[in-house]
């Protein structure tokens, strides 16, 4: 077979090509720190690194839906903090004013500071969390919980549900709890349930206009008994959130363990190893040079020097 000089010199031409290209790859590798710079350069890895780089995205969103969860119960467990001391202050009022010393004037004295405690515990129980939802609103984050439609008569506009947050590929957690079950829905012991608004209202109007005596004794003590259960109500919900932001505790930490190691086989899979990298540019740099001088004495052939 006859081979033209044409030929030899697309040939020469060809090999510093391809020469140039794979020296091109390894210092593109070893500029960018992949070992992995297409799908082409290893098909099966980059199937893989894209996989795992999905399942850390994934678990990216999961760690801000659970610091999204985590900010919520948050809030929830330290109102509800705030409503079991509200409570146990009224408890204690009702307590100081079965106090035979007291007047009607000193009684009107407590009411008065009632009726504050009882407006605080409306603005309570009507909380915004930081993204502008009521916290006590149940699934309609939107409408204001509850709202005095007569002295002492609150109506409830949410509904019974808990907003949901997925915290991982497997649970949904709740982060809220609905108004009326934490204020209004509360066991009395007996089969029935009161309102804890209307609890404190009564005991404002019982301070106001009783005179005393029996009649007072026992709206005291029916008093104190409806604040109770109240204060029980609250404690179990408060114990609730709690126990929810140590679940959420644990599957944080779960997701970090998990972000570590898609970390580390996706550096398994895609980060260059340097001194290979660095020995292999080495002899890329050789074989080009190789490359051109072969394709120098191969251009300066003649027919003629040999005459």
């Amino acid at each position: 077979m006859r081979i033209s000089s044409n030929t030899i010199y697309e040939a020469s031409v060809n090999a510093m090509q391809q020469q140039s290209a794979k020296l091109l790859q390894v210092q593109q590798q070893i500029s960018t720190g992949r070992r992995i710079l297409t799908p082409a350069d290893d098909p099966i890895g980059a199937a893989q690194a894209l996989q795992v780089t999905q399942a850390q995205t994934l678990n990216a969103q999961y760690s801000t839906n659970a610091g999204s969860a985590s900010d919520s119960l948050t809030l929830e467990e330290s109102v509800l903090g705030n409503v079991t001391s509200l409570l146990q202050d009224v408890r204690t009022t009702a307590i100081n004013a079965g106090n035979g010393a007291l007047n009607s004037t000193d009684r009107a004295a407590l009411a008065t500071d009632l009726s504050g405690r009882y407006q605080q515990l409306l603005g309570l129980a009507n909380t915004v969390d930081g993204n502008g939802q009521y916290l006590f609103s149940g699934y309609q984050g939107g409408v204001r919980p509850f709202t005095e439609t007569a002295p002492g008569t609150v109506a409830y506009n949410g509904d019974q549900g808990q907003r949901l947050i997925q915290i991982s590929a497997s649970e949904q957690l709740p982060v809220s709890d609905a108004g009326s079950d934490v204020f209004q829905r509360i066991p009395d012991g007996q089969g029935a349930y009161q309102d804890v608004f209307k609890t404190i209202h009564d005991l404002v109007q019982l301070l106001q206009t009783s005179p005393g005596g029996a009649g007072l004794a026992n709206g005291l003590s029916s008093a104190q008994t409806n604040i109770d259960n109240a204060l029980s109500n609250v404690t179990a919900m408060r114990a609730s959130a709690g126990s929810r932001l140590q679940e959420l505790d644990a599957v944080q930490t779960a997701g970090q363990d998990r972000a570590l190691q898609y970390s580390q086989t996706l550096s398994r899979l895609q980060d260059v190893d340097y001194a290979k990298a660095a020995a292999e540019l080495t002899q890329q740099q050789v074989n080009l040079e190789a490359a051109q001088k072969s394709f120098v004495k191969m251009a300066g052939l003649s027919l003629f020097n040999y005459l």
